[in-house]
């Protein structure tokens, strides 16, 4: 082999050496950078069984709701938000009376209320129904 053939072998080497070197620090240098996902076993609530849904894929007054409760209002429907839930569906864990309440998540162009509601435990716990309590989804507000 020529002198001309080892100084390219050598150099085609060399690159290789030097990529795998790159790509193996950015491997391991991404997963301790990259923050981790929140774990859904996390959100109050979770040994409901329910589903998890960010707060980010509801309805946009989902989220206008939400703010409200955290600022206790003031509330578009005064007389029904922030009443005790009374599950009588028995969709959502079993808690003694007053432990959940309700709040209104309005629906443009309905003549009422509409259907839909933030469903609010004293564990923190956050449900949401977009059919009037046939169905429960728990809500995590953090996404």
């Amino acid at each position: 082999m020529g002198s001309r053939k080892r100084i390219t072998a050598a150099l085609v080497g060399l690159v290789v050496l030097v990529l795998a070197g790159w790509l193996i620090r950015e491997v391991g240098s991404g997963d301790a950078a990259a923050p981790a996902p929140p774990s859904s076993s996390a959100v109050p609530g979770v040994e409901s069984g329910l589903d998890v849904r960010p707060l980010s894929q509801l309805p946009k007054e989902a989220a206008d709701t939400w703010r409200l409760i955290q600022r206790d209002g003031p509330f578009p429907y005064p007389r029904n938000d922030g009443t005790t839930f009374q599950n009588r569906e028995k969709l959502l864990p079993a808690k003694k009376s007053g432990y959940y309440r309700e709040y209104t998540v309005p629906t443009p162009g309905s003549p009422d209320r509409g259907a839909r509601r933030l469903i609010h435990g004293s564990g923190k716990e956050l449900f949401y129904t977009g059919d009037h309590y046939a169905s429960f989804v728990l809500v995590d507000p953090t996404r």
